[in-house]
């Protein structure tokens, strides 16, 4: 390879366009549809139990109805899909809501609490013959595209060790669920979900898991360091993970292989650069992926939407299985900082 591919993720307007409802109008939200207003896709409807949000939503970004409950939002016969993005607590019985009223379901990351919530909304999908899909948005985008091909062309030779860390100081001020037992909080669910979640798509499910971390005064993981190994398809690789809300760092990952390594600058996960270096200090580079990380949250909307028109239920960028798998490291890892949320 003497240049880095180009990536193949379609253009947003492309996508069949799609009517959408907004389960749970915060701020995730409102950075979703912004992204959607450059896209083909249209949100319809939004949902909330407080209708003075669900207005205040509808009036900023231009949607329709509005729905003071989310049974409500659910059923609405106009709504093709719905967008679950409520805290990691609520997920699982949204999703499932959702589902029940035979809707498509696209779920915030962290999926659920617990892989064991992951396997009861799986199923019910895989039941109701609807598309669910995990928000890890960059798994959608074009930069992620790029580093599946680079692997897949063998550029990099046999990996044997990926890094990749994400660390923000985040107050509890700022993201008061974050530092809340009952709400799902922890680094974990909240920021490690995307190293975890980028490892799983290098090297597959470790099945060796060594974690240590801090607890904050409520109990939950506030920063965590994390070994993988164990990979049946990469024998010989391990994985490094770090993920804190305490303090701020790079942000970065890198994925090293015996011919070469492939660095993605901060943030690894938004829209940036894939750089490819030779042991020999040679190197070749995609220049900035995608220029706004608002437009990148509309790629994940737009891949459900060609998966809905093609009649497929699953996405093979991120099939179901492994958005369980992801859920079941990161309980793993949680289980050895001593972060049980309540009810587990």
């Amino acid at each position: 390879m003497t240049a880095l591919p180009v990536s193949r993720i379609p253009d947003l307007l492309d996508a069949p366009p799609l009517r959408w409802g907004v389960l749970a109008p915060g701020w995730i939200a409102g950075q979703w549809a912004s992204a959607l207003q450059r896209s083909s896709q249209k949100i319809v409807a939004v949902g909330s139990r407080s209708q003075d949000r669900a207005r205040a939503f509808a009036e900023r970004y231009g949607v329709e109805r509005t729905h003071s409950s989310y049974a409500a939002l659910v059923e609405d016969p106009e709504v093709d899909a719905v967008y679950v993005a409520s805290p990691h607590s609520e997920h699982r019985d949204q999703a499932l809501l959702a589902i029940a009223a035979g809707k498509h379901v696209l779920v915030e990351k962290a999926f659920t609490r617990n892989a064991t919530e992951a396997r009861e909304v799986v199923a019910a999908a895989r039941a109701a013959h609807v598309v669910c899909l995990e928000a890890m948005w960059p798994r959608y985008a074009p930069r992620y595209d790029i580093v599946r091909q680079v692997l897949a062309a063998g550029t990099l030779g046999d990996v044997v060790m990926v890094t990749a860390d994400h660390s923000q100081a985040i107050p509890e001020s700022r993201a008061p669920r974050l530092y809340d037992p009952q709400l799902a909080g922890g680094a974990i669910l909240d920021l490690g979900v995307y190293p975890v979640s980028f490892v799983s798509m290098v090297l597959g499910t470790p099945s060796s898991v060594q974690a240590v971390g801090t607890l904050t005064e409520r109990g939950v993981d506030s920063t965590v360091a994390a070994t993988f190994s164990g990979f049946a398809d990469h024998p010989h690789a391990s994985a490094t993970v770090t993920t804190s809300f305490a303090a701020a760092s790079t942000v970065t990952a890198v994925i090293v292989g015996t011919e070469a390594r492939l660095e993605l600058d901060a943030r690894f996960y938004a829209p940036g650069s894939v750089r490819v270096v030779r042991p020999d200090g040679s190197s070749m580079s995609a220049p900035q992926v995608g220029a706004e990380n608002t437009d990148a949250l509309a790629y994940q909307a737009a891949h459900l939407a060609r998966l809905v028109a093609k009649g497929r239920t699953e996405s093979t960028l991120l099939p179901l299985d492994e958005t369980v798998s992801v859920m079941a490291t990161m309980d793993e890892m949680r289980r050895q900082v001593g972060n049980r949320l309540p009810g587990e």
